[in-house]
């Protein structure tokens, strides 16, 4: 039941990403009169639809994808000669046409960004701001450069004074590559080398250090040690057996090391410090003691005003484009792995988890499918809008078309390595899913 839940979210998810991308290629395309013959969400047999004008809205048999087909669009189909046709119009009409797709998910991007911030913004608090060390992981590259809890990060890879934003770019994208790091320790400077490695199950860098916040309490298991003890979510975590707690991963750490035994919890609920003792049970199915907690770095919620909400979720694109930039020159240098591609059974499982936290989170989620579709199909790669608008750009360079057997030839050398990289992904999402070892 979980699986098709999943799938109906995701078909949810995509269908409004293709709608929004194919209709700025049709709206383009009339606009140039290009005729359009064919408006289809997904591939395929045609299941349903209707006819207004001259173009056939359909509704097709595999909902994974969809296109709109111009006429003599591709090399070799017939109508080329029609004034009307895609191939008839002078290229930067053509140019124009195959950028509106991905200018369309980009404007659905900020769009959607800018609507979830007039309604709720997560405000960011000093620890965002500044990038101090909350918890180092035993063993990790940061505690063998000698890092420590409360080590403030003033410089990283050449980047000044860098939020935690900018330190998690540098870690995630910089797998077996030397980052020389800058730091403040009660006040005096010092300067380490941290070679992050590589996840291998994830395909990025790790430093095993986390960002210094306060951690919430965000939900409470019914029945287990943690609600039987009286801890609420909304908790503000203060310390677990006299250690201050700054991280997610230093509570995970103490429970861990308890071994069953009793943990003594010190939190704030509203104005008042409350203390509880909890008795970490053993979870069997993921094999370690816990308590039956979810947490989160605590987050203040305002309202933007328009303008202040449009600006914002402009930012935020461009830094999450910033990101996909980082990932796929990091793959291409070997310092990430391609294993950190989600295809579409991770983001069918992603979609089901967002739908399932609210509509904030689902609507999050779109905008930053919708960024990643703009990037990843403006990429130039034979089929996709950015392999045809690099084969225009080379065509207005040498001042003609070329030959059609070599556009064919690229069509099909794209189609091929496109399923190539379709049974990758989907063979990696599988291997992610399964359990470790």
């Amino acid at each position: 039941m979980l699986i098709i839940e999943n799938i109906l979210w995701l078909l949810v998810l995509i269908g409004v990403m293709i709608l929004i991308h194919e209709l700025g290629h049709f709206l383009v395309a009339r606009a140039f009169d290009v005729r359009v013959e064919v408006f289809s969400f997904g591939f395929g047999p045609r299941l349903f639809g209707f006819r207004r004008g001259e173009t056939d809205f359909r509704v097709a048999a595999v909902p994974f994808g969809g296109y709109v087909k111009m006429i003599g669009e591709q090399p070799g189909d017939k109508g080329t000669d029609d004034p009307r046709s895609f191939l008839a119009k002078p290229r930067w009409q053509r140019l124009l046409i195959a950028f509106a797709g991905p200018f369309m998910n980009v404007v659905l991007a900020v769009a959607l960004l800018t609507g979830l911030f007039l309604y709720r913004y997560p405000k960011p608090v000093e620890a965002d701001l500044v990038a101090t060390i909350g918890h180092v992981m035993a063993d990790s590259p940061a505690a063998k450069a000698g890092l420590k809890e409360g080590d403030r990060i003033t410089e990283i890879d050449g980047i000044p004074n860098p939020t935690w934003e900018d330190v998690t770019i540098r870690e995630l994208s910089n797998a077996n590559r030397p980052l020389r790091v800058r730091l403040e320790r009660d006040g005096k400077p010092f300067a380490v080398t941290v070679t992050p490695t590589m996840a291998e199950k994830a395909g990025v860098g790790y430093a095993g250090w986390s960002q210094q916040a306060e951690i919430e309490v965000t939900q409470v298991s019914a029945g287990l040690p943690a609600q039987k003890a009286g801890l609420r979510s909304g908790d503000l975590l203060l310390s677990l057996n006299g250690e201050r707690v700054h991280s997610l991963f230093k509570v995970h750490d103490v429970i861990r090391a308890s071994e069953g035994k009793p943990v003594r919890i010190e939190f704030l609920r509203g104005d008042r410090r409350e203390v509880v003792t909890v008795q970490p049970v053993f979870n069997q199915a993921e094999k370690r003691w816990w308590v039956g907690i979810g947490l989160d770095r605590r987050v203040l919620y305002t309202r933007l005003p328009f303008p202040q909400a449009l600006s914002e979720s402009a930012r935020q694109n461009v830094r999450g484009a910033t990101l996909i930039y980082e990932v796929l020159r990091g793959i291409v240098a070997q310092r990430m792995s391609a294993k950190s591609i989600d295809g579409p059974l991770r983001i069918a499982q992603l979609s089901g988890d967002a739908a399932r936290q609210g509509a904030y989170t689902y609507i999050n989620l779109m905008a930053a499918v919708s960024l990643n579709l703009a990037i990843i199909n403006l990429l130039p790669i034979p089929i996709l809008d950015g392999g045809v608008i690099l084969m225009l750009l080379f065509e207005m360079l040498i001042r003609r078309d070329l030959s059609m057997p070599v556009k064919e030839a690229v069509f099909k050398f794209g189609f091929v390595f496109l399923l190539m990289v379709m049974a990758f992904v989907i063979y990696n999402d599988v291997a992610k899913m399964l359990p470790a070892g």
